[in-house]
């Protein structure tokens, strides 16, 4: 396989990922806000720590990202997906703090000091 459709892949299996972690976390954001706690929730929670453990056993980085860079990737902040950049320049800060934001919630209303 070409080193240009090994990085077709990479991309877009990193694109799904980013996609569902995104899902994930608007899940968890509902779940704070609504008390949903059905299996979305369930499923969502179990997505996010697979991804916590992954980012955080490879230095606080994707190992999509360093795969995208073997195979020809330029570096950059849209480099690694098929997404535009403006979907991908502030993922951590945004989406880290989103899910940060979710699980207060969820603990919040789970020892009863929001409703």
């Amino acid at each position: 396989m070409s080193n240009a459709r090994a990085l077709l892949i990479v991309r877009w299996i990193h694109t799904v990922i980013y996609i569902l972690m995104v899902a994930a976390i608007g899940v968890l954001l509902w779940a704070g806000i609504t008390a949903y706690s059905g299996v979305w929730l369930w499923t969502s929670l179990g997505l996010l720590t697979i991804e916590t453990i992954v980012f955080v056993g490879h230095g606080m980085k994707c190992p999509l990202t360093a795969l995208a860079v073997r195979y020809g990737a330029e570096k950059g902040y849209a480099f690694d997906t098929l997404l535009p950049e403006r979907f991908t320049r502030y993922t951590f800060r945004l989406f880290g703090t989103l899910m940060i934001a979710g699980l207060l919630l969820m603990v919040l209303r789970w020892t009863s000091a929001i409703g």
